[in-house]
């Protein structure tokens, strides 16, 4: 598995999204008080999108400064998976704030209410320029970290959200036209929630213990079972300890004649897959052919024919 990790130093990774909370933060309270002022319904939505974002720059934050932690007795496999969690929180409020904007917006199409387009105007303004100076800080550091990539789709849907309320303001001032924004407020709502969606199986799936995505599982078996002395494997497990780090648990059934060999068929199988699919964490456990687990599944441990 390929490894992306971002070349910013954690240090360097954590000002910035310490810039980008502060960022947020002042501009959520302008534009909740501009939308109410405004009686714009957009504006109170990128507001509240933007909100979304502060929580989710710093639930990101704390998660970065847990991740580093080595592990200990209580977490063996260390810390890094808190920035899966905090992925699967930052998803799941944005579709939950999706689905309510979708609320308000068909609300507000039925009695379009009176708007200060300037107003919008002016704070979308505002807006598009904090939202793409955060995307702008997280872009870099994204490529490696679900939790920092949730926030860059945050901020990239906020600013295109931006977008949408200056085009609608304008309409406002240019005729009046009510209607418009609720109606790019479930614009909003139905992107973020596309988003979303797209995005959450991968937090998901590595919590869930599912194989890398970009893995060939039945792949790996094969190649395992060519090296010489391997007769089968069994009782395979998948899965990602992190984002970006996969790894593999296996029964490996070892020939009678070459048993003596075991520490170099071990050197082999290792081999085979930190350098043809990248993966670097192993458990093997050998069996010799006569000893061998009966009719054991190839993948996980439930045997043929058995049910829960």
């Amino acid at each position: 598995m390929p490894n992306n990790h971002s070349h910013i130093d954690a240090s360097s990774g954590d000002k910035r999204v310490g810039i980008a909370i502060f960022a947020n933060g002042l501009l959520t309270v302008a534009q909740i008080i501009g939308g109410i002022l405004s009686g714009s319904l957009a504006l109170v939505a990128d507001a509240i999108h933007n909100f979304s974002d502060m929580a989710s720059l710093i639930i990101a934050f704390a998660a970065r400064k847990i991740a580093r932690r080595p592990a200990d007795s209580k977490m063996t496999f260390g810390y890094g998976r808190v920035e899966i969690v905090a992925a699967l929180i930052n998803y799941t409020s944005l579709i939950l704030i999706g689905f309510y904007l979708v609320y308000e917006g068909v609300m507000r199409l039925i009695d379009p209410p009176e708007i200060a387009g300037w107003t919008v105007v002016v704070l979308g303004g505002v807006a598009l320029a904090v939202d793409t100076l955060t995307a702008m800080l997280t872009y870099s550091m994204q490529k490696g970290s679900v939790n920092i990539r949730a926030l860059f789709l945050h901020n990239l849907s906020d600013a295109l959200a931006s977008i949408a309320v200056i085009v609608g303001g304008t309409l406002i001032l240019l005729y009046d036209v009510r209607w418009v924004d609720p109606a790019i407020t479930i614009g909003i709502a139905a992107y973020i929630l596309y988003l979303s969606f797209t995005e959450i199986g991968g937090p998901i799936r590595i919590l869930m213990l599912g194989s890398p995505p970009d893995i060939d599982t039945q792949k790996v078996v094969n190649s395992i079972e060519m090296i010489d002395g391997v007769m089968e494997l069994h009782h395979v497990h998948f899965w990602q300890m992190e984002e970006d780090e996969a790894a593999l648990d296996t029964h490996v059934v070892i020939t009678a004649d070459h048993f003596n060999k075991l520490e170099d068929i071990k050197s082999d199988i290792k081999a085979t897959l930190e350098e043809k699919f990248g993966i670097h964490h192993t458990t093997l456990e050998f069996e010799k052919a006569e000893h061998r687990h009966e009719n054991a599944s190839q993948i996980g441990h439930q045997n043929p024919g058995t049910s829960i």
